[in-house]
C-alpha cells in the first residue's frame, strides 16, 4: 500500500528535506511514496528540481500552492507568517478522498521502517504524536496552557494524520479566534494551537521511536538505565529529530548524530549530483 508523506517548507529547507526524503527512501526501500508538499512561494525551478529528485527514486511527488486567499481570515504572529496554518489546516488542500497522511518536518533522519507507525490505529483520534516528556519542557508547556488542562505536550515535528475525522472536527475559525484570544501566549504557534485546542484528541507514540530529540542522547540513555545507547537508537529509532536553533546542516553544528546526519547529506548530494550530469547530458544532446 501507498504512503502519503506531508511536508510544509519554503525554498530555505529544500536541501535538508532532501536529505530527510533520501533516509526515507533508503531505509524504506520495498515501499512506495507519495509526496505532497504544501507550500506558497517556492519558485518553478526549485519544484521541477524536487519533483525529479523524488521521480528518479521512484516515487510520486505532487506540490500544492497555496492561494494567498484561502487563509485570508487568519491573523498572523510577528515573524509567523501563515504557513504555520500548513499543518493545522492540511486537510483542506490535500486530496478529499485521501484518509491519512504523515507529516515529517525537514530536520529528520528517517533511520528504520515507518509503515507500523503509518498503520496505526487511529480510530477516534485526529492526530497520533509523541510527547517528549523526557525533558522538562513538557512540564512548562503544561503550566503555560493551564486553562486547557494538557496532559501531554506533543511535538508536531511528526504527525500521522486522521484527514477524514479532521475534515469532520476542525474548524479554521476555531484556531483563528484562538490566536487572536492567546497570541500573547504562542512561542511555537502551530505546535501550541495544536496542543491546547486538539490535545486530548491525540493519540501518544513512543518518543524514542518516533520522535527522537538529537540533542539529549545522554538523558535518554541515563533515564533508561543505559538500555537506549547508541545500538538501541540505530536499530529501533525510525525518526531522529535535529530539535532546536542548531541544525546538522550548518557548520557551527557538533551533536552527537552529526556524522550520522552528513553521512546521508553526502550520499544525498551524490544523487542531486548525478541528476544533474544527466540533465546537463540530456541538454547537450539537444544542442548537438
Amino acid at each position: 500500500m501507498n504512503m502519503n508523506i506531508l511536508v510544509t517548507v519554503d525554498s530555505n529547507y529544500l536541501h535538508p528535506l532532501k536529505v530527510m526524503l533520501k533516509s526515507l527512501f533508503m531505509n524504506n526501500p520495498k515501499e512506495s511514496f507519495s509526496i505532497y508538499l504544501v507550500h506558497s512561494s517556492i519558485p518553478v525551478q526549485q519544484l521541477e528540481s524536487l519533483e525529479t529528485f523524488v521521480s528518479s527514486e521512484g516515487h510520486a511527488f505532487h506540490s500544492i500552492q497555496i492561494d494567498e486567499d484561502l487563509f485570508s481570515e487568519a491573523p498572523t504572529l510577528l515573524h509567523y507568517t501563515k504557513t504555520m496554518y500548513y499543518r493545522l489546516l492540511a486537510h483542506k488542500v490535500l486530496p478529499q478522498n485521501m484518509e491519512r497522511i504523515l507529516y515529517l518536518d525537514p530536520d529528520i533522519l528517517v533511520i528504520n521502517p515507518i509503515r507500523e507507525l503509518y498503520e496505526l490505529d487511529l480510530e477516534g483520534y485526529l492526530y497520533a504524536a509523541a510527547d517528549h516528556r523526557t525533558m522538562p519542557i513538557t512540564e512548562i508547556n503544561k503550566i503555560r496552557f493551564n486553562p486547557f488542562d494538557l496532559e501531554c505536550y506533543y511535538n508536531s515535528g511528526v504527525l500521522l494524520m486522521n484527514l477524514a475525522l479532521q475534515r469532520e472536527e476542525i474548524d479554521e475559525k476555531e484556531i483563528f479566534e484562538f490566536v487572536r484570544k492567546y497570541h500573547s501566549k504562542l512561542i511555537m504557534p502551530d505546535q501550541d494551537i495544536m496542543n491546547a485546542l486538539y490535545s486530548k484528541r491525540i493519540k501518544g507514540i513512543d518518543e524514542v521511536k518516533y520522535n527522537y530529540d538529537a540533542r539529549y542522547y545522554n538523558i535518554y540513555k541515563l533515564k533508561s538505565s543505559g538500555e537506549v545507547d547508541m545500538d538501541y537508537v540505530m536499530n529501533h529509532t525510525v525518526f531522529l529529530h535535529f530539535c532546536g536553533k542548531k541544525k546538522p546542516w550548518k557548520k557551527n553544528y557538533s551533536g552527537k548524530f552529526h556524522s550520522l546526519y552528513k553521512h546521508y547529506e553526502k550520499i544525498t548530494n551524490d544523487t542531486i549530483q548525478a541528476l544533474e550530469s544527466i540533465r546537463a547530458e540530456s541538454i547537450n544532446e539537444k544542442v548537438f
